[in-house]
Formats: C-alpha cells, sequence, structure tokens
C-alpha cells in the first residue's frame, strides 16, 4: 500500500498520560489532541484534574480524566478497569508520571531512594499492566515510555533518577518482547534538558545553563512543545513497526562528546 499521511492522524483514539496536570506531561495532552485524540488527564487530585481537563474542553480538545496514584496498584487498576467499563477504550498509554530527587549518592537517603522508584520505575510497570491486559484482549495498543537522557548518561546528584530512567528504557524493550505479538507497541520518548518546573534550578543556575547550552549541538534548552511531534509519531499508526525503541528528544546532546 502506498503512504498515507493519515497515518499520522489520532482521530478516534484516546490516551492516558499519567501525571499530566501540569509539565511535559499537559504538553504531550495539547499535542495528543491537536493531532485528533481524546485525551484523559491524570492525577493524584480530583479539583486539579478536573481544572485541567475543563482548561483543555476551552482550548476545543476532547478531554476526560480519571483520578489515581501511580503508586497505588490496587487503586489505579481500579481506576483503569472502570474507566474502561464506563467511559471506553485506552487505546494510547503515556507513562509521564515522574520525580526528582538530588543528593550525593553517599548521602542519598533510603527512603528518598525508595519513593523516587516508586514513581518512576514501579508505576510505569503497574500502570502499563492494567492497560496492557485491555489492550491485549483488543489486540492493538500504543505504550510510550517517558525515559530521559538519563537512561543512558549519569550526572552528579541524581544518580537515582539516572538508575530508574535507565530501568525504564530496559522495561519497554521487555515490553516490546512480551506485547508485541499483541499488537502492542512500546517506546521510549527520551527528553534532553527541557524548561519544566522540575528542571527550575537548574534553568536558574546561570553557570549549569551556560554549560548546557554549549554541551549541546543545538546550543540552547528545550522548549516542551518540541516533544509533541515524536509523541503523536509513536501514538500514531506511523509507527507500526516501531517497537521496543527510545528516541532521544535531546538537540543531539547523546549523539557528541
Amino acid at each position: 500500500m502506498p503512504f498515507d499521511i493519515n497515518s499520522f492522524h489520532l482521530g478516534g483514539r484516546r490516551a492516558l498520560i499519567t501525571g499530566s496536570g501540569k509539565g511535559i506531561g499537559l504538553e504531550l495532552a495539547r499535542g495528543l489532541g491537536a493531532a485528533g485524540a481524546s485525551v484523559v488527564i491524570n492525577d493524584r487530585n480530583r479539583q486539579k484534574a478536573q481544572r485541567v481537563t475543563d482548561q483543555l474542553r476551552e482550548e476545543g480538545i476532547h478531554a476526560e480524566f480519571a483520578v489515581f496514584d501511580v503508586t497505588d496498584r490496587a487503586q489505579l487498576q481500579q481506576a483503569i478497569n472502570d474507566f474502561e467499563a464506563d467511559i471506553g477504550p485506552i487505546d494510547i498509554l503515556v507513562n509521564n508520571a515522574g520525580i526528582q530527587r538530588r543528593a550525593p549518592l553517599e548521602d542519598y537517603d533510603a527512603n528518598d531512594w525508595h519513593d523516587l522508584m516508586r514513581v518512576n520505575l514501579d508505576g510505569v510497570f503497574h500502570v502499563s499492566q492494567a492497560v496492557a491486559r485491555h489492550m491485549i484482549a483488543r489486540r492493538r495498543g500504543k505504550i510510550i515510555n517517558i525515559c530521559s537522557v538519563q537512561s543512558q548518561l549519569g550526572r552528579p546528584t541524581i544518580a537515582p533518577y539516572a538508575a530508574s530512567k535507565g530501568a525504564v528504557k530496559m522495561l519497554t524493550k521487555g515490553m516490546c518482547a512480551d506485547w508485541a505479538r499483541y499488537g502492542i507497541q512500546a517506546n521510549g520518548l527520551a527528553p534532553g534538558y527541557f524548561e519544566t518546573e522540575m528542571n527550575r534550578p537548574l534553568v536558574d543556575n546561570q553557570q549549569f545553563s551556560e554549560w548546557l547550552c554549549k554541551r549541546t549541538p543545538a546550543g540552547r534548552w528545550g522548549r516542551v512543545e518540541e516533544l509533541c511531534g515524536t509523541a503523536v509519531f509513536l501514538a500514531s499508526a506511523a509507527s507500526d513497526f516501531i517497537n521496543g525503541q527510545t528516541l532521544f528528544v535531546d538537540g543531539g546532546l547523546t549523539s557528541v562528546v
């Protein structure tokens, strides 16, 4: 069959984006919505999820919301099963929820380690498993795991974060190995350094910003809207034969020494 440009369109598809009440998750929801998808906002707080959903609706995007904590396995399973039964299928899952805790590794608090792993890694596993069970029954689905340049690069004070994102990169390959046979494509989207709330301490650090711009071939920080094209591609039929891969959207940072 000849290539169809409409294969990038997401009309008739529903996308759940975890941790989408702000930052990259919210921007990805906007991007997927602009491509025609119905988006499902997720947050632990019902009022916040409703407020963001209403905001997207005012922008012309078809939006719903699902309230659950990605670290609460029983809660998220119930919420996803109820959503599937009462509202409709989740065709696209974007595992975006994540946290950062910075400290020298020798001083890193064990509770911070466990909190970070519960959100950044365990949450991806639990949510993906709950959603994939429905996708398997339908024999189709798209999973996009938000990785990071730290999926393969280290930096001082964030070794646990890098460990979690490296694990998500490998979990993505495992999803491909187990679920590709059911028509599911699981891929990673790895942002470089973007101006987000999480990165605000780095953005405001003049010395770091100058170093980053010199280190990055593009010569600047990324803008969150620049992640949307890759997300739409990985969520669409245009990427049906891409599986288990991690695409770096980093201005060339991981390509140079």
